[in-house]
């Protein structure tokens, strides 16, 4: 069985909006206004692609991340990775030609059978409203969170708000950087 990996950029109190700079959000780009760049807050993120077999997305980032990660040097490795794109809207012809091989997913009874094959790690970058779909069915083994020093407020939250029985998380990596970015690593306890 495949490990099915959730990856963000989070505030402290859950915010996982447009932290690139992406339009539309009050607090856009929040990763990288005053906090200082220290590449070793960010060394998990070269992890994830060196030990990522697949990548799985929900429409709205893949619509986001496809136009722009194909050519960007820092996210070759993802560029040779097979990509999986739930959504009950997205058509074959609304899929970029020069991200490599992407496959369209209709359901999370399809993420479930994808964990099932054989392979290593798929990872989910961005993705909101995917994570909390995940997260309710039981489908996301492990957490990679980036936590930013920053209150946000309003904006998409990683985390889902369904009323549900508590899920108990076991922190298997941390740190915490100069720039006050904490690391943490945590499985999912079943």
């Amino acid at each position: 069985m495949r490990t099915l990996i959730s990856t963000a950029f989070i505030s402290l109190d859950g915010v996982v909006e447009g932290p690139g700079g992406e339009p539309g959000y009050r607090n856009s780009g929040w990763t990288f206004k005053d906090i200082e760049f220290l590449p070793e807050a960010f060394e998990i993120k070269g992890r994830e692609q060196e030990e990522a077999t697949a990548m799985l997305l929900g429409r709205a980032s893949y619509q986001a991340f496809s136009p722009v990660w194909p050519d960007m040097a820092e996210f070759a490795h993802y560029k040779t990775l097979p990509k999986y794109v739930v959504s009950t809207t997205l058509a074959e012809a609304d899929l970029v030609s020069n991200w490599g091989e992407t496959s369209i997913l209709r359901s999370l009874d399809e993420v479930a059978a994808l964990k099932e094959t054989e392979g290593g790690p798929i990872i989910v970058h961005g993705s909101a409203t995917l994570n909390h779909a995940l997260s309710d069915a039981g489908l996301i083994d492990r957490y990679h969170l980036l936590v930013f020093p920053l209150l946000l407020g309003a904006g998409k939250r990683l985390f889902s708000t369904t009323d549900k029985d508590a899920q108990k998380l076991k922190l298997v990596e941390y740190g915490a950087y100069g720039n006050d970015i904490q690391k943490q690593v945590l499985d999912v306890v079943r």
